[in-house]
């Protein structure tokens, strides 16, 4: 069984997460400058097994696509033909980034260390893949 890999995509950098093989357990693993996330990706996959990519799909409280789900349709479509053979699966990402600043306030990071955005990113996939993997 492959991993799962999750994308918490953003104009600048993006927040990856993945599971373990056995899919477990949802760990943050890097941020990434965003245009390099393809080369990334394709360096991952050719080291570890990737089943499935969670992509964060931004939505508003009315459950209507958000601004920014224009700059992250084409990325799932440029991700959909790097890896035709993965599935891309898309999760609600409404308050990940809150409950990922909450997550570190709680596990005691002090303020200098909660304003690195990418650490924020960071736990925001981790936050989604692990409301991923409680459906499965």
């Amino acid at each position: 069984m492959g991993r799962i890999l999750a994308i918490d995509y953003g104009i600048k950098r993006t927040g990856i997460a993945v599971t373990d093989p056995e899919r477990i357990i949802a760990t943050g693993l890097t941020t990434v400058a965003t245009p390099t996330l393809l080369h990334f990706l394709k360096d991952y996959c050719q080291k570890e097994s990737v089943d499935i990519f969670l992509v964060g799909q931004p939505k508003h409280m009315d459950n209507t696509p958000s601004e920014s789900a224009r700059i992250i349709e084409p990325f799932v479509q440029q991700l959909a033909t790097a890896f035709p053979d993965k599935q891309i699966a898309r999760i609600d990402e409404r308050f990940t980034s809150k409950m990922a600043f909450q997550a570190m306030i709680d596990g005691g990071l002090k303020k200098k260390q909660r304003q690195n955005k990418g650490m924020i990113d960071q736990v925001s996939a981790t936050i989604m893949l692990q409301d991923y993997m409680k459906t499965l």
